[in-house]
């Protein structure tokens, strides 16, 4: 009798099971956990990526800067015709570090040197001669370009930072200064570039670069990536003797480690 008076009950419970309601939910259920996986996969792909790619022209201070990170001393460098790794201990904590890679910033060997070790870039540090800026701005802005418009490094989106090196020397150009020029630059370089760009893997984009928002003024704030500058020198204000102002950058490699 029970079992008799329990079966309509029932049977509006199976019929509300098969409703549209409970169907909703469970789309909503699905929606959630693909958006997880997702998420995970992003996560996991991103702490694989564990290397900080030293950037930049001759002569900007790409090896000063990763030797004084590393040990703190000042030492006499060269130009670099090959790469340079060595792990950086952002903390005290021993289990949080990067691999710091310092490339080479000659002409014939940088886009060789970041084809091999842009995939696994968690950030690259931009290292600019806040001093020989003015008359190095285009070949400054151009190999920049070259970075920002390959497709690795559009996909992956890695934490950029622009090191404003050498602030130690009065006529260095001022942070501020070094992002409004590079702006214009990248801006005409975007607007006049009339072949169609290929990524540093020989594979063509698809078309003419667009950075930032088409029919707008570039600037760095409408890329992927977040980017951020700072003034910094490897040298230091009291040359070899004294300890290199890296504050800024040392923060930095906190925030993205």
């Amino acid at each position: 009798a029970m079992a008799g008076g329990l079966e309509p009950h029932l049977e509006a419970l199976r019929r509300e099971l098969h409703g549209p309601a409970v169907l909703s939910v469970l789309i909503a259920l699905i929606a959630v956990a693909v958006t997880f996986l997702i998420w995970r996969f992003v996560q996991s792909r991103r702490s694989s990526r564990k290397a900080v790619l030293l950037l930049g022209l001759c002569d900007a201070g790409k090896t000063l800067l990763f030797a004084r990170l590393l040990s703190g001393r000042y030492r006499d460098t060269q130009t670099s015709i090959t790469d340079s790794s060595a792990v950086y201990r952002v903390s005290r904590d021993k289990s949080t570090n990067v691999t710091l890679i310092d490339l080479p910033g000659h002409e014939s060997l940088r886009l060789q040197f970041l084809e091999r070790f842009k995939a696994a870039a968690r950030a690259i540090v931009f290292v600019v001669d806040s001093v020989a800026f003015q008359k190095e701005v285009k070949d400054v802005a151009e190999f920049l370009y070259q970075v920002l418009v390959d497709s690795t490094v559009l996909r992956n989106a890695p934490a950029l930072l622009i090191a404003c090196n050498k602030q130690d020397v009065t006529m260095a150009k001022s942070a501020k200064l070094i992002q409004q020029q590079l702006e214009k630059e990248l801006n005409t370089l975007r607007v006049t570039r009339s072949a169609a760009p290929t990524s540093l893997d020989g594979s063509a984009t698809g078309g003419p670069a667009q950075l930032g928002k088409k029919g707008k003024d570039f600037d760095f704030s409408q890329l992927p990536m977040k980017v951020e500058f700072v003034e910094c020198s490897a040298r230091g204000s009291k040359g070899e003797e004294g300890e290199a102002d890296l504050e800024g950058l040392e923060k930095w490699l906190v925030k993205v480690a």
